[in-house]
């Protein structure tokens, strides 16, 4: 894993930013596929390991926010304003308490120790250092403290994985999206400890949990 330079990353998250701007109106219509066909019950699964004070990194459109437990407390930091926006929108017609803003996932405005669990659905893949996301959501957790994924990663299956590698330069151009991260890569590196790995889909489609040793 190379990593990135703070020149490049700079360049390349004000590039995402206004890829996802630009998405933004129809983000949910393309979704709303992808969520039937490959993450069915993806986001549900994810939420449901939430407790406490909840930060949600890339909250995008909102799609989560009707899925939270009441409970919860929950943030929500979007990079791309065109995003939060319809998040903010969902959450009025929701009636759903939340302080959503915008954020960049690889330096979080929050204190050390902040949060009991952490949320990203669908956003590592975009991120352009996931290290530095990886290493933020470590500290912003408590001890003990749990980071929930849902993702298409790298498929273990070498004919998946050559069709995915061959698109892949095509994907990054337009959509900022990597085909071929496997975030458990960056979990581990930044001290996290996996509990639940699940993996569908031709192992596109990757489920985690991981804690932050307490």
């Amino acid at each position: 894993m190379a990593e990135p330079t703070p020149d490049t990353t700079r360049e390349e998250t004000e590039r995402i930013r206004a890829l996802q701007d630009k998405e933004a109106p129809r983000y949910d219509r393309q979704m709303d596929f992808f969520d039937r066909v490959l993450f069915v019950g993806g986001r549900e699964w994810a939420c449901s390991r939430l407790e406490g004070e909840v930060l949600e990194i890339a909250v995008g459109t909102g799609r989560t926010l009707p899925l939270h437990r009441v409970e919860v407390s929950l943030t929500g930091i979007e990079l791309a304003p065109e995003m939060l926006a319809i998040a903010k929108q969902r959450a009025t017609a929701l009636n759903r308490e939340a302080n959503l803003r915008v954020g960049d996932a690889q330096a979080l405005d929050f204190p050390d120790a902040s949060f009991d669990s952490v949320l990203c659905t669908l956003a590592f893949c975009t991120i352009p250092d996931p290290g530095a996301a990886a290493r933020e959501v470590f500290r912003v957790l408590r001890p003990g403290g749990l980071f929930a994924l849902l993702e298409h990663v790298r498929s273990p299956v070498r004919a998946v994985r050559a069709v995915q590698r061959t698109i892949e330069p095509l994907t990054i151009r337009f959509e900022g999206d990597h085909l071929t991260r496997e975030p458990l890569e960056y979990l581990d590196a930044a001290g996290f400890e996996v509990t639940e790995l699940e993996r569908s889909k031709w192992g596109i489609v990757e489920r985690v949990a991981a804690r932050k040793p307490g």
